[in-house]
């Protein structure tokens, strides 16, 4: 009975991970590509930074939040979308650099 939990459990966890995907965005050039990207909810968004030299940030300044920390060259950060909406989003210190991230069902 103990084995069959288990399994029962470890199947769950692993369904359970598979829903969700990771979409990721690259830097460079000054530019977020793709600008725009859809994920459903509980989706990840990774921005991953391809600059030679450059730090960028990802500031969701419309939904009122702080400025993300700066990553450099050859790092990264991520958020998960859990709700629907569209969600634009900025580098903070190049404020021409847009992008949007669109939940859907």
């Amino acid at each position: 009975m103990r084995t069959s939990r288990y399994w029962i459990l470890l199947s769950l966890l692993i369904a359970g991970s598979s829903l969700a995907d990771t979409v990721t965005v690259e830097i460079k050039g000054y530019q977020f590509i793709p600008e725009e990207v859809t994920v459903k909810p509980g989706d990840t968004v990774q921005w991953v930074n391809r600059e030679k030299r450059q730090y960028h940030s990802v500031w969701f300044e419309e939904l009122g939040e702080p400025e993300s920390d700066y990553f450099f060259p050859g790092e990264s950060t991520s958020r998960q979308f859990t709700q629907v909406g569209s969600f634009p989003y900025r580098c903070g210190p190049h404020p021409e650099m847009t992008g949007v991230v669109n939940v859907e069902e």
